[in-house]
């Protein structure tokens, strides 16, 4: 059996529906930010405080809303799962813009991800095989 890593992230929409993705130092693969959670902490407070140290964007565990829970193939460590909770940020209700993202502690790039165009090859699997096909079926229901 592979090692599982437990890990906690975060979808986060700007006003144009685009997804966020992050690209950690030294790996080539796009991801939700997120995280492992420290002792004791919950998987929404890791989501939280993952959320604010790599992008700057501050939301209080109880503000996430959960999304899904899954288990995947590690993007950047071979032969490893990730079991990872997902949550979406809420959306900014009554704000002027969007989420202010910009990257912090080990993420070297940023990418807003446009869910309705052609996806790029670089996405780790948790969001090809998991989050973006929900996403999908999601829009099609709603469309």
């Amino acid at each position: 059996m592979n090692p599982r890593i437990v890990v906690s992230a975060v979808c986060v929409f700007d006003d144009a529906g685009r997804l966020l993705t992050v690209r950690k130092r030294g790996t080539d693969k796009f991801m939700h930010p997120g995280g492992k959670p420290e002792p004791g902490e919950t998987a929404a407070q890791a989501a939280s405080r993952e959320l604010e140290e790599e992008v700057g964007i501050s939301v209080a565990p109880g503000d996430l809303v959960p999304f899904g829970r899954w288990l995947a193939d590690a993007a950047n460590e071979a032969a490893t799962q990730i079991e990872a909770t997902v949550f979406t940020a809420p959306t900014l209700i009554n704000a002027p813009g969007s989420w202010t993202a910009h990257p912090s502690a080990e993420i070297a790039e940023i990418r807003w991800l446009d869910l309705s165009g052609e996806l790029p090859d670089d996405l780790a699997p948790l969001l090809t095989d998991h989050v973006l096909p929900l996403l999908a079926a999601q829009a099609d229901r709603r469309g």
